[in-house]
């Protein structure tokens, strides 16, 4: 069984509370996701989050085939880190953790994902093909998208 791992760290130069006020509303993923993922909430996009949030969304990640995904937010503590694990979906496992901790001049925002693909063989395969890849590309792109949103950060 091999487990994957993604982290990313980004310093944005906004305070806590504005920083939590956007990640930790699930109605802001849609303005973080590049446009061809054709991601789409469908049902849990209350604005403030809470553990046990059920949201259920549509994503086209691989050559536009429209996926249902469903993710519990499973813990909170407010203005600090939030967990979303994938109930229903196209990973075997998804376990995404978002840490948010104040730095001089900002935030530093840390994510790190856990995940799994199913079909075994077939799925370690196209883990280099495909799978990781596309996920390098999708935090790239929210990588840009913060700092087009919250400006660039400057070291103190």
């Amino acid at each position: 069984m091999k487990i994957y791992q993604k982290k990313t760290v980004q310093r944005l130069p906004i305070s806590v509370s504005e920083a939590w006020d956007f990640l930790s509303n699930p109605g802001n993923l849609k303005t973080i996701t590049p446009d061809y993922m054709g991601f789409k909430i469908l049902d849990g996009h209350e604005p403030k989050m809470y553990a046990g949030q059920i949201i259920k969304y549509i994503v086209t990640p691989v050559f536009g085939i429209p996926t249902g995904w469903v993710t519990e937010i499973t813990h909170v503590v407010d203005q600090e880190y939030f967990v979303d694990e994938q109930r229903f979906g196209p990973y075997a496992l998804w376990h995404h953790k978002h840490f948010i901790k104040e730095i001089p001049g900002g935030v530093e925002m840390i994510d790190i994902v856990d995940y799994k693909l199913p079909f075994g063989l077939l799925g370690r395969i196209a883990h280099p093909l495909l799978v990781k890849g596309k996920l390098n590309e999708i935090f790239e792109y929210r990588y840009n998208k913060l700092i087009e949103l919250f400006g660039n950060y400057k070291e103190q």
